[in-house]
């Protein structure tokens, strides 16, 4: 699961998104149930197009998320929710890709993910970068 939100001060929360429910293999957002990997950018929801990444799922066991793969690279901020167990494999071109960018990833088990965006002082949402030193 990916996870992006808009970086502007103004568009804080403008979106809410909630997710009511979580489970291996199952997410519920907005009481809208999936039963596939999702994106979700600037509150939209859309089906997780692996296809670019299958060429590599031997190499990781299963399919990675890979820079092949549709990426909402709009953002500063990338949220990688990586399953049930933390057992999605992020590969290395994606986290090149993402320095390259200029994006900050997160990736964590898509549990701690789900809290987070569900807090209600909206923390996902970046606010302005710090000063310099």
């Amino acid at each position: 699961m990916l996870r992006r939100r808009r970086s502007s001060a103004s568009e804080r929360c403008a979106t809410p998104l909630h997710v009511d429910a979580y489970e291996f293999g199952r997410i519920t957002i907005d009481g809208v149930s999936y039963d596939h990997d999702v994106v979700v950018e600037q509150g939209t929801v859309r089906k997780r197009r692996k296809g670019p990444s299958k060429p590599h799922k031997a190499d990781f066991g299963h399919t990675p998320l890979t820079a092949a793969e549709e990426i909402p690279w709009g953002a500063r901020r990338l949220w990688i929710g990586t399953g049930a167990h933390g057992s999605l494999p992020v590969a290395g071109d994606l986290r090149k890709e993402a320095r390259r960018r200029g994006v900050e990833l997160l990736e964590k088990p898509t549990p701690e993910i789900v809290r987070v965006i569900n807090l209600p002082s909206c923390p996902w949402v970046p606010g302005p970068p710090p000063p310099p030193q």
